[in-house]
């Protein structure tokens, strides 16, 4: 799906297909398989990803979104859930993403 594609979705599909897309990529980075659960409001670090697998998986959703994704969102709130949020933010909301301002957070 292109970032178009993803634009042209409403939010609460958008926010499903992009739910889909990071859960598949972070069962990827820690080998689970897909019958394991991925819990998304513990810290990615917690379940085993390493700061270079988290770098190869920026870039590759990346390439994959056609956008840039704010290394501080990766590091600062390290869930799936909170960069979930900042990139339904991002293809809905580019110039908010481009702060780096993460929905919930102050």
């Amino acid at each position: 799906m292109t970032l178009q594609q993803f634009r042209e979705l409403p939010r609460p599909e958008l926010a499903e297909e992009m739910e889909r897309l990071l859960v598949d990529q972070f069962r990827a980075s820690l080998l689970m398989d897909e019958t394991e659960e991925l819990p998304l409001d513990i810290s990615y670090f917690d379940l085993g990803l390493t700061s270079l697998k988290l770098t190869q998986m920026r870039q590759t959703l990346e390439g994959i979104l056609e956008l840039s994704i704010n290394a501080n969102v990766l590091f600062n709130e390290p869930t799936v859930g909170r960069l979930l949020d900042y990139l339904v933010d991002a293809v809905t909301d580019p110039a908010r993403a481009a702060t780096g301002a993460i929905p919930g957070s102050n």
